[in-house]
């Protein structure tokens, strides 16, 4: 066993999850890290069954269903319905086994649409949240709200959750229906290069603001605190401070790629909230900075997706 104990990741399988897997802090744990076929998260049964067989010392809980705006408006059913059951099943059974150390990861989308940025935590459920993947973020307040709760009843439960900041990097979903919008960039910017095409449509004006981290920077910031979960707050985001404009992300890629043509933009198209950007004052008294530049983790993502996805 590893010397920290047993851990149990959920999510194993997803961009995050690898990046956890592939982090140096993880040979100091035994990691378990079940795909879906073999514990469905959202079998309520199952889970406790494996937290009865399995007896984890600490739990990291990353999975969830994932997508950008095309996905979160096209299916919003199974957005809320799948990740408030995984997130529910999962909180759950750690509790009732007994597991005192539990780690949720979160998402900004939990933050209202019209809170002033930088987004602070105490900012959550103060209003309406953003249309466009709603039921996504409903899910995810509920499992925060659940870990708050079993705090609140149980002192010696160290139920604590992280809100990352939008991501991108290894292992990222690069599929145009799916993707999130820095893995959709280099897709874009790729087949353009290698089409040889003169222009790549961005939706909305592009001055959206966002702030996307390298998720090995997040794998980094999460084995942290399993290795001190009692240092942190209840809630803490997990970003960079900054962010830049969609435009500037677009401009980014093609740097990286090498592609020299214009960008148009199409009005007519869904952009979200216009921007998204975390305070980061909970994160810097806890002594953790974001060490991978822009241009750096692009260059290692567009490596990542030369190798294993472009055809």
């Amino acid at each position: 066993m590893g010397a920290r104990g047993r851990l149990l990741l959920t999510g194993g399988t997803g961009m995050v999850g690898r990046n956890i897997l592939a982090h140096p802090a993880a040979r100091d744990w035994t990691v378990l890290a079940p795909g879906s076929a073999e514990l469905d998260l959202t079998d309520a049964g199952a889970v406790t069954d494996f937290f009865d067989r399995h007896r984890p010392d600490m739990v990291i809980h990353a999975a969830g269903r994932v997508g950008g705006i095309q996905a979160n408006m096209a299916h919003p059913v199974a957005f809320l319905d799948q990740n408030m059951t995984m997130g529910r099943n999962v909180v759950m059974a750690a509790h009732r086994a007994g597991v005192r150390r539990l780690l949720n990861l979160a998402s900004t989308c939990m933050y209202p649409r019209a809170a002033p940025n930088p987004l602070s935590e105490e900012m959550i459920l103060t209003g309406e949240l953003e249309p466009t993947n709603e039921g996504y973020a409903l899910a995810k307040i509920m499992t925060m709200r659940l870990c708050d709760y079993i705090r609140r009843e149980d002192a010696q439960a160290q139920y604590k959750t992280l809100i990352p900041c939008n991501l991108y990097g290894l292992y990222d979903t690069f599929d145009p229906g799916r993707s999130h919008l820095v893995p959709a960039i280099i897709h874009k910017v790729h087949e353009a290069k290698t089409r040889g095409l003169g222009s790549v449509e961005i939706w909305g004006d592009g001055t959206a603001r966002r702030e996307f981290m390298f998720a090995g920077d997040l794998a980094d910031a999460i084995w942290k605190a399993a290795a001190g979960i009692e240092a942190l707050p209840g809630a803490m985001n997990i970003g960079l401070g900054h962010d830049h404009a969609i435009n500037d992300y677009y401009a980014a890629v093609a740097g990286v790629i090498g592609w020299a043509g214009i960008f148009t933009h199409d009005l007519s198209r869904p952009v979200g909230m216009k921007r998204k950007l975390c305070a980061t004052t909970r994160q810097t008294a806890w002594g953790w900075t974001a060490p991978t530049t822009l241009r750096d983790g692009l260059a290692q993502t567009y490596r990542h997706y030369l190798e294993h996805y472009a055809a």
